[in-house]
């Protein structure tokens, strides 16, 4: 699934300047993109248009399919938010397999994907384990796996090695880009390695997009 934004130009209400102006860029389909930049640059304000969770104001953008036909981010997209929100008291594989059931799989169906998810965020054995009683780090790969699990074509994800130590975000980039990823992933990230192992990256400088070739490994 391919994304296209176009002239994106969005201000937040009672705001004295415009956060991203005439913002343009594609993400290529099965390709990975980080969306860098200092703090206020309007990384998850991009983002959110991305996934609807702001309403756009002007610009447009677009998720295509290979025939060029406009598809829905609402329905092609899920989300791995910087805020982790999990039922606490359900067990983890309990929340990941929400993801799967989103996407209209069977009980078997999600338990199995939701397990194989697990595993590539190196969580393994854990998928009985209440939800409370996770770390940080623990429940940011727990909805990372979530994500997975929806097989969404699109994966947006703000900030999600965040809370993880080096090895750990690696582990997780390999299952959320993969080598050969068919999904289309953009992250938003601080962490220059992150940006590294991405084809494109998005630099928002006042407002304005300056795409570049990344390092995808």
């Amino acid at each position: 699934m391919r994304l296209v934004a176009s002239q994106v130009t969005y201000r937040y209400p009672h705001g004295d300047h415009e956060v991203l102006t005439g913002v343009d860029f594609t993400v290529a389909s099965g390709a990975a993109a980080a969306i860098v930049g200092p703090s206020g640059s309007g990384k998850t304000t991009l983002l959110s248009l991305m996934g609807r969770l702001l309403p756009m104001q002007h610009g447009a953008i677009h998720a295509l399919d290979s025939t060029g036909r406009r598809r829905s981010l609402s329905e092609t997209a899920s989300w791995v938010l910087q805020t982790v929100s999990l039922l606490p008291d359900r067990t983890v594989l309990d929340n990941i397999a929400l993801g799967a059931y989103s996407a209209g799989a069977s009980r078997s169906e999600a338990r199995t994907r939701s397990i194989e998810c697990l595993s590539a965020v190196g969580l393994f054995g854990r998928e009985n384990d209440p939800a409370r009683i996770l770390s940080g780090g623990e429940a940011q790969r727990v909805a990372i796996a979530r994500a997975l699990a929806s097989d969404t074509p699109i994966i947006l994800a703000d900030e999600p090695t965040g809370q993880l130590d080096a090895q750990t975000s690696r582990k997780v980039l390999d299952a959320l880009i993969g080598a050969h990823g068919e999904r289309t992933v953009v992250i938003v990230t601080h962490d220059p390695e992150v940006a590294a192992r991405c084809d494109t990256v998005l630099e928002l400088r006042d407002g304005e997009i300056f795409e570049h070739l990344g390092g995808r490994a």
